[in-house]
């Protein structure tokens, strides 16, 4: 603009001028065949725009800076929300490992506490196996005599029978306070009789009965074989019944031992008694 107007300056001063010399020597005026800057420069300007195919600069810029502000905004936003939803994550998980370290807490209280409760039912179930069998101490328990032969009264049919089978001292009262089958189910012919229960009034008699017949060795009564044996729990029973392996090769191999109650192998070789509390140091010691 300013070179503009300071030719339109220049051509106002010196026109006068020029067209008086040109009158003179007979030539137009210069304006009238010469283009002006402005006009030149202008034309320029068209031909670049209209060559380049692009509008105004200043147009496209602010329109560029307010849709690049626009988008900022969205970030920002976005990256807002972003922030408050991390933040809401870690209070979740704040929370969450704080339950969990109350939980794993809780959890091992309870381990702790089912332990201790799994020590007082194994202590209780052993204290009660052991009234079991205390309640059992003057029980004797007899196998072989055949289904029937009591004729209804076990009492009677045992009280004549045992003196005499067990060759007993003359005159011995068995003192039986009661007799009776076991409660299984009456087996059908062939099958293996049950078994006679029987209490006694006192301890010593019933040692008396046991004694007897391991003295005797073999029992028999009409061709049947008699066994006789102390009644125990069959949880008793069941972990004497380990020790069976072993009595037979100590039984093979004509070595003294014993079963004492409730469950302890007791074995007298070369002169030494060794005590076994189960029925795995039995095997180890017969393996040697």
């Amino acid at each position: 603009e300013e070179q503009t107007e300071f030719a339109v300056m220049t051509k106002g001063k010196t026109g006068k001028k020029n067209e008086n010399k040109s009158n003179k020597n007979g030539f137009a005026p210069l304006s009238s065949c010469s283009p002006s800057p402005s006009s030149s420069s202008n034309e320029a300007a068209e031909l670049v725009t209209s060559q380049f195919d692009i509008a105004g600069p200043s147009d496209n810029i602010a329109e560029d800076i307010k849709t690049i502000l626009t988008s900022l905004r969205r970030i920002t936003s976005t990256i807002a929300e972003i922030k408050q939803g991390n933040a809401d994550i870690l209070g979740r998980f704040a929370s969450i490992e704080s339950r969990l370290s109350d939980s794993d807490g809780r959890l091992m209280a309870a381990e702790m506490k089912i332990k201790s409760l799994a020590l007082d039912v194994a202590d209780f179930r052993n204290r009660l196996n052991d009234q079991e069998n205390r309640a059992r101490r003057n029980n004797v328990r007899i196998l072989g005599f055949p289904e029937g032969v009591e004729q209804g009264s076990p009492t009677r049919f045992l009280g004549e029978t045992l003196p005499a089978l067990l060759k007993l001292p003359e005159g011995t009262d068995l003192s039986f306070e009661q007799a009776h089958r076991s409660l299984a189910p009456k087996p059908v012919p062939g099958q293996r009789p049950r078994p006679f229960i029987v209490k006694l009034l006192h301890f010593p008699v019933k040692e008396l009965l046991l004694k007897a017949a391991r003295e005797l060795g073999k029992v028999e009564w009409e061709g049947h074989s008699i066994l006789f044996f102390p009644d125990l729990s069959k949880a008793l029973q069941d972990c004497r019944r380990l020790f069976l392996p072993v009595k037979k090769i100590l039984h093979e191999e004509n070595v003294k031992y014993g079963l004492f109650y409730p469950a302890t192998l007791k074995v007298m070789y070369k002169g030494k008694t060794t005590a076994f509390g189960t029925a795995e140091e039995a095997e180890k010691f017969v393996e040697k």
